[in-house]
């Protein structure tokens, strides 16, 4: 413990070191004398020479007076103790490798320094200890790896919903193929079909046009046009002609004679009218339209699979399932509150979600058996009377299973029986809001379009289902 108080006693208060050649000033403080001498230099162009201990002043350089008693005993301390190396950052200033006491962080340099530099060229600045220092910057590093952290996660959660992004893309874009493909077939199947159909209708009409005199004995057929010709008094070329194409006379029931006699040209098969004959090419051009309507509602379509029923318009005897997805006829009465928007006399149920804009497509499913009924209404329906029921009134659009395989198509009080039977119970339904066109289709195979309503419409529209007999249901 001596040694240690004597080796402080001994030791610069400039270099931190043991003195070498150690010097004293007039105010009796000691230091070596290269690194007084140093300190004097940097102060001189002040005038003003200061004690770095006490800091006593003199106007004049202090004289240096050499002390040999101290110089010999701190080369005694020297030779028997010798001196172990600092640890620590060196002072960036000193000649000698000092270590540095302090650093500067308000000074343009943000050097280490000691406390000879605090004395000297450093004098006056703010300066901070080594730790202090040190935990300023380990809190900035440590803001900074924060935000770095946060932001890493944010990505993570970007590229996360990007990947979930691109599987619901996927398999849209597979759906969407599958249902393309299936249409693309079923086209073909229609169109091979119709070509079928309306061949052979035009060779049933030609050879119905033509007399089979006529097919098997063309110089008969010319003898007896002869016999016609001669007979002008009756029946113009003209008037002939018309008769046959659109009177109906057939060549091969007319009886010809030397003379000919109008009262006896009977007429037994008609012969199909120009119009008659365009009536399937007609029938054909309506199946290429219900084609395109198809595949438009294919393209740019928003499929409404999130569409839940409306619990609080549901009638009092109509039942709908926890998923909201199905509703079914029920004989017992639900005990619901009487509410405006609620289905008093009807047990029939809206949708939630409402459509004002664009294309959207959905399917539902009914019962084989029982009274059930699908379509749009808006919402301004009545909710009581005979006028609140879907599609007996100019605010809705249905299509309505009245018996076993017969439907109607309902609006405004209007019924249209459709007239082919069905071979399924799982419909589409397609909404072009801007167009005002409403397309029901049989999702048989191959797919079928049953009935397209166009309107303006002037109000959102609400999907709307209706059970009218018990058990019966309807499933989005």
């Amino acid at each position: 413990m001596a040694s240690a108080d004597l080796r402080d006693e001994l030791t610069c208060s400039i270099c931190l070191n043991i003195y070498t050649d150690p010097v004293t000033l007039p105010c009796g403080h000691s230091f070596c004398r290269t690194c007084i001498g140093d300190v004097l230099d940097t102060q001189e162009a002040s005038g003003v020479y200061k004690c770095p201990e006490c800091r006593a002043e003199s106007q004049e350089r202090p004289a240096l007076v050499k002390n040999r008693k101290l110089r010999n005993i701190a080369e005694n301390i020297r030779s028997t103790h010798p001196e172990q190396e600092e640890a620590g950052i060196p002072c960036t200033y000193c000649d000698s490798p000092v270590p540095a006491a302090k650093t500067c962080l308000h000074c343009e340099d943000a050097a280490c320094i000691c406390v000879y530099c605090m004395a000297g060229e450093h004098r006056g600045h703010q300066v901070e200890t080594l730790n202090e220092a040190s935990e300023k910057k380990k809190e900035k590093l440590r803001n900074i790896l924060q935000k770095l952290t946060s932001q890493r996660e944010e990505a993570e959660k970007r590229v996360q919903n990007l990947e979930e992004l691109r599987r619901q893309v996927q398999g849209n874009a597979a759906g969407v193929t599958e249902r393309v493909t299936a249409l693309i077939r079923d086209i073909r199947k229609q169109l091979e079909a119709l070509e079928k159909r309306v061949l052979s209708e035009i060779s049933r009409q030609e050879e119905q046009v033509s007399p089979p005199s006529l097919r098997s004995n063309p110089a008969a057929g010319n003898k007896e046009g002869g016999a016609v010709q001669e007979d002008g008094n009756c029946l113009t070329r003209t008037g002939i002609r018309q008769r046959r194409l659109l009177c109906g006379s057939d060549l091969s029931d007319l009886t010809l004679r030397p003379s000919w006699d109008c009262d006896r040209i009977t007429r037994r098969h008609r012969v199909p009218e120009a119009s008659d004959m365009l009536l399937d090419v007609n029938t054909a051009s309506d199946m290429l339209l219900d084609v395109n309507t198809a595949s438009d509602m294919l393209l740019d379509v928003n499929t409404a699979s999130d569409m839940l029923l409306d619990v609080n318009t549901a009638g009092r005897y109509v039942s709908v399932s926890e998923d909201l997805k199905t509703v079914s006829g029920s004989g017992i009465n639900q005990g619901r509150p009487e509410t405006p928007e609620r289905f008093q006399v009807y047990p029939q149920v809206l949708s939630s979600r409402s459509f004002s804009s664009g294309r959207h497509y959905w399917e539902v499913e009914g019962s084989e058996s029982g009274e059930w009924g699908v379509g749009m209404t808006y919402p301004s329906i009545e909710r009581r009377g005979g006028q609140s029921l879907i599609g007996e009134n100019n605010k809705s659009w249905g299509l309505e299973k009245i018996y076993n395989k017969v439907y109607y198509m309902r609006h405004d009080s209007k019924l249209t029986q459709l007239p082919h039977s069905f071979s399924c119970c799982r419909f589409g339904i397609f909404l072009d809001y801007e167009a005002g066109r409403l397309s029901f289709y049989e999702l048989c195979d191959p797919i079928r379009h049953l009935h397209t309503f166009t309107a303006a419409f002037t109000e959102p529209l609400h999907a709307g289902f209706g059970v009218y007999e018990d058990n019966t249901w309807v499933r989005i």
